[in-house]
Order: C-alpha cells, then sequence, then structure tokens
C-alpha cells in the first residue's frame, strides 16, 4: 500500500512539471502569435494551404504526363462515350438490347466518319489541282504586287520576310505538335493508344455501372456519398457538354460550308469538315479553320469573295459567340466564358492539342464537382438531373447473412 502511495507521490510532481512546461509553450506559442499582425497571420494560412494544393495539383499533372498512353486513351473513350450516350440510352429505354445498342452505336459512328472522310477526299481529289495552280498564281500576283506596289519591296527583303514567317510557324506547329505526339511518338504509339480507347469505349458502354461501383469502393465508406454524387453531377455535365458542343460544331460546320458552297470556294466539305473538327476546341479551333475558309477564297476566288467568306465566318461566330454559347453551352457546363479561354490556353501550354480538347470538359468536371462537395449537397436527397452512365444497370442486391 505505502509502495502506491510512494508511487503516485512520485507521479505528482512529474505531471505538474509537464503540465507547466506545456502551459508555458502555450504562452509563449500565444505571445509570438499575438506579435504577428492579424493579416500577415490570415495570409500565412492561406499561403501555406494554397502551396499544398498547387503541390498536389503539381504531382497530378506529372503522373499524367508519366502515364500519357494510358491517359489520353481513357479521355478519348470518355469523350466518345459522352458523345454516343444520348442515342445509346434512348435505344435502352426503347428496351433495345445492350449489346445490339454497342453495336449501332458504334458502328452508326464508325459509318459516319468514314462517309465524311470518303466526301473529304473525293472532293480533294476533284479539285486538288485546280486550287494548287490558283494558289502558286495568287502568291505570284502578291509577291509582284508587294515589288510594284507602294511598299516597293525588293526580291531580297520578301524572301527574308518569307523565312521569317516560315519559321515562326514551324515553331508554332511543333508547340501545338509536341502535344499531340504525346498520345505516341511512333505509328505503334498511335496504334495502341486508338485501341485501347476502342477497348475502353466498349467497357464503359458495356459495364459502366460495375466499373463506377468499383472506383467507389476506393473511397472510405463514410465519403463514398458524396463521391458517388460529386461523380454523377461531374458526367451529366461532361454529357451535356458534349451533346452541346456537337450541336454548336454541327451549326458552325454547316453556316461557314454552305457560305463557301454558295460563294464558289473550293474544297466546301473538307473546310466545313475541319470546321466540324475544330469546333470542339472551344473558340480558338473555329477562328483557325475559318480562316482556312478565308484563306482559300482568296487564292482562288479574289479578294471580293474572300471578304464575302470573311463576313459568312464572322456571322457564324457572332452566332455562337452571343447565342450559341451563353445559352447552350452556358447552362450545361456552368463555366465563365474568360475561363474557358483561359483553361484552353493552358491545356495547349501543357500537352499542346490534346490539352486544348480536353480542357474545357475537365474544367467543367471540376467546377462541377467542387460545387457539389462545397454545398454539401448529397446531405439533401438532391439528385443530379440528366441520363446517366450507370442509371440503366441495375444495382447489385444485398445478400442479407
Amino acid at each position: 500500500m505505502s509502495t502506491g502511495r510512494t508511487s503516485g507521490s512520485d507521479d505528482r510532481p512529474r505531471t505538474s512539471l509537464f503540465d507547466a512546461v506545456r502551459d508555458r509553450s502555450r504562452v509563449v506559442s500565444t505571445e509570438t502569435s499575438a506579435a504577428v499582425p492579424r493579416g500577415l497571420r490570415i495570409a500565412t494560412a492561406y499561403s501555406w494551404r494554397v502551396i499544398v494544393v498547387a503541390a498536389a495539383i503539381g504531382i497530378g499533372v506529372w503522373l499524367v504526363i508519366q502515364l500519357k498512353l494510358l491517359v489520353i486513351p481513357l479521355l478519348i473513350a470518355i469523350l466518345i462515350t459522352a458523345l454516343l450516350w444520348p442515342t445509346f440510352a434512348w435505344m435502352l429505354r426503347r428496351r433495345v438490347p445492350r449489346w445490339l445498342a454497342i453495336v449501332i452505336s458504334v458502328v452508326g459512328t464508325l459509318a459516319i466518319v468514314t462517309g465524311l472522310l470518303w466526301l473529304v477526299v473525293w472532293q480533294i481529289m476533284q479539285q486538288w489541282d485546280s486550287v494548287q495552280a490558283s494558289t502558286v498564281a495568287a502568291i505570284d500576283q502578291f509577291r509582284q504586287y508587294l515589288i510594284d506596289g507602294p511598299l516597293h519591296l525588293s526580291p531580297e527583303q520578301i524572301d527574308d520576310l518569307l523565312d521569317q514567317g516560315w519559321v515562326f510557324i514551324q515553331q508554332q506547329a511543333e508547340l501545338l505538335w509536341s502535344g499531340a505526339l504525346a498520345i505516341g511518338s511512333t505509328i505503334g504509339h498511335v496504334v495502341t493508344g486508338a485501341v485501347l480507347a476502342f477497348f475502353i469505349l466498349l467497357c464503359l458502354l458495356a459495364d459502366g455501372a460495375g466499373i463506377w461501383r468499383w472506383t467507389l469502393r476506393l473511397f472510405p465508406k463514410k465519403a463514398r456519398p458524396a463521391a458517388d454524387g460529386a461523380g454523377r453531377a461531374g458526367w451529366v455535365t461532361v454529357v451535356n457538354y458534349a451533346r452541346t458542343q456537337l450541336l454548336v460544331a454541327t451549326i458552325d460546320a454547316i453556316g461557314i460550308g454552305l457560305g463557301a458552297a454558295l460563294l464558289g470556294v473550293p474544297l466546301a466539305i473538307p473546310v466545313a469538315v475541319l470546321v466540324f473538327l475544330g469546333a470542339f476546341v472551344p473558340i480558338v479551333g473555329a477562328v483557325v479553320t475559318g480562316a482556312v475558309a478565308v484563306f482559300l477564297a482568296l487564292v482562288y476566288n479574289g479578294p471580293w469573295i474572300a471578304l464575302w467568306m470573311l463576313v459568312v465566318v464572322l456571322g457564324v461566330q457572332q452566332l455562337e459567340g452571343h447565342v450559341l454559347q451563353p445559352l447552350l453551352m452556358g447552362s450545361a457546363v456552368k463555366v465563365h466564358p474568360l475561363a474557358v479561354v483561359l483553361v484552353v490556353a493552358g491545356g495547349a501550354m501543357i500537352a499542346g492539342i490534346p490539352g486544348a480538347l480536353f480542357a474545357v470538359p475537365l474544367a467543367a468536371f471540376v467546377n462541377v464537382v467542387a460545387v457539389y462537395l462545397a454545398e454539401r449537397a448529397w446531405e439533401t436527397g438532391a439528385k443530379p438531373s440528366g441520363d446517366l452512365i450507370w442509371s440503366t444497370v441495375p444495382r447489385q442486391r444485398r445478400v442479407r447473412s
């Protein structure tokens, strides 16, 4: 008994000493904190959190670059799945067997793409010789105008300007294609990426529910409702983006292609297809492809037809910028046009053409997920509206033990 009391008496001084040291540390810490201005404390708190977030984003980007041969086919497959999903979901609602819906969606898409490519190749073969001859004649005429016109440039000065312009074009092309070649630097990598994207597409259409349920198991149990709701909301946004962008691209292609055909500009079908593909890179793609149509009109039809072609391109761009993008794309992705420009530019700087292509859907997905989590929407029971890739697949029933 005495030993127990002695032990207890020995513990009290040690505990008191520990408490005294801890209290002294708290006092010193409080005094130090009080000596630091409140604004600086707040700025420091924000700064280290921003540094941690930036480091996490940097590590994520580094991992994506290292795994680019897997990530880019995965993103391509997801985007194509989002494009096919409205039609695919419509067939499932009409009780079409899933395997038949997959075959119709994939084969139908391949048939449409093959048909467009055939039209492009056919018209290029029909008009290439005349376009080439007109281009050479227009360049010679413009060169002579620079020599005899008010500028009075010498042939050497013109050659220097052309060399500088060619070097600039090569530099920009290398910048863009460096990202495009992230898919693979060899033909084997490109073919492997295409096969992998096609396989992922089939898996997403066939068993999107199973893939999503497996993904949710990677999260802690308490976080699964939030992750599930955020993922569903993000997927709805990606589907809306793909659907809206398909509509916008179609309208741009029809408007500019029809204008080129009515004005007699050659290669109207290839121009329309190029505009359609370029429209999937918001703002930048439509401007570049529209410039191609104006250039063809200038070298083949002359300055007046080129001016009218420019009017058509600008008219279509105004329709897209002031009607289609605000009304359709704004409600679909809920991303400000300024943010669209910035993320497209940033994506192009990081990953070239693939980065510009995937920048907007990724930004829209992250935006919706962040808002969903910040508002704790899963606690209110609110469900995202729209078609979901996993909504038509029956959930697994729990087996009672």
